[in-house]
């Protein structure tokens, strides 16, 4: 079974608000995309210089947004948040790839959320990795902080807002928040599916009963849910605040989506809390199949030696070294001995069957 790796907090005794990147390490450069748009225009050009990731205060009225992909580089998310006036706890939140997910408001009028985006590594044994996301948001403007891991996680999103498909071009940033959102919980589907086909291959073995299942295998399975479970519960209070009517960054016209990413996200932990209760029930079904075939085999041991014992019994008793024994002058008596094990040999059968014992 693989063990998760942890990293050392390296942040530990500091002073609060002190950044220091927490998770693996990471080789590429962090990339910076400047997204603006509006219902008639979109442009989504490379950062090559901070100043570039101010947003545009033209006479049209446009969605900024900064996709920062990389948060491995402390002097520029430190210059980053410098240049937006964002809080230093807030950073410190942002690069610290194992803290739980969150969502807080600042005096400042940032809405600042960190969720999990969940991979899977491996299908067979499963093995489920997760990736640290961060968003802040206002009433001009949304960046979105995820980490130099694998492809851009949000290429669905920008590939509509190309396109002009949907209601993201004729939205706000509160929506094209929502929008990021729903791409991570529906990966979270795509997920459990993962998990629930493995889930139906134990199943199957643990009915069928083959020596290929262990618990090693159930146990994997048990704490990939477990997991999967703590990362994605405190979505459900997030998106709770989010749809609350006094939230100022999220419109009154976009608390519909968030209603509805809400029912997504109890469907998910719905789901996870079965495939749990099936994990535990797959493993008592284990335990008793290991279980009742110990005890066939004890039966099985048991009949023999209570066959065995009345016959050992006799050939102990003429195996003694007597010299006056009546039955070893009898010209039969060898065949009567074997005769009468015989005897008590058949009879100790049909007195097991008859009490139904095999």
């Amino acid at each position: 079974m693989r063990k998760r790796k942890r990293y050392r907090k390296h942040n530990l005794l500091t002073s609060p608000g002190t950044l220091t990147y927490i998770g693996p390490e990471v080789a590429l450069k962090t990339k910076i995309r400047k997204i603006q748009y509006n219902e008639t225009k979109f442009s989504d050009q490379p950062v090559k210089s901070l100043q570039e990731c101010l947003p545009a205060n033209g006479p049209e009225k446009q969605v900024n947004w900064l996709d920062v992909d990389g948060i491995h580089e402390i002097s520029l998310i430190e210059k980053l948040g410098k240049l937006y006036k964002l809080h230093p706890l807030l950073l410190e939140d942002v690069v610290n790839t194992e803290h739980k997910p969150k969502l807080e408001m600042y005096d400042t009028g940032h809405l600042f959320l960190t969720l999990k985006m969940l991979h899977v590594e491996t299908e067979s044994p499963i093995c489920i990795s997760s990736e640290h996301v961060s968003f802040v948001l206002t009433d001009h403007y949304l960046i979105s902080f995820q980490e130099e891991l694998t492809s851009d996680i949000f290429t669905p999103v920008l590939k509509r807002l190309e396109a002009s498909v949907g209601k993201t071009r004729r939205n706000g940033p509160d929506y094209l928040l929502f929008a990021l959102m729903d791409i991570i919980v529906d990966n979270y589907f795509i997920v459990l599916e993962k998990l629930g086909d493995n889930l139906d291959q134990a199943e199957d073995q643990v009915i069928r009963g083959t020596e290929n299942m262990s618990l090693t295998d159930l146990y994997s399975l048990k704490r990939e849910l477990t997991t999967v479970r703590r990362q994605i519960w405190p979505l459900r209070d997030m998106i709770s605040q989010l749809m609350r009517e006094d939230n100022p960054q999220i419109g009154k016209d976009v608390i519909p989506y968030y209603r509805d990413l809400y029912d997504h996200t109890m469907q998910v932990l719905d789901t996870i809390d079965s495939y749990r209760e099936l994990v535990a029930s797959l493993a008592d079904v284990h335990l008793s199949t290991i279980s009742n075939k110990m005890n066939s085999v004890m039966k099985t041991l048991t009949i023999f030696s209570a066959v065995f014992m009345p016959l050992t019994f006799i050939v102990g008793v003429y195996g003694m070294n007597f010299e006056y024994m009546p039955e070893l002058k009898m010209r039969y008596g060898y065949f009567y001995v074997w005769g009468l094990m015989a005897v008590v040999t058949v009879a100790l059968i049909f007195y097991f069957r008859s009490k139904k014992w095999f």
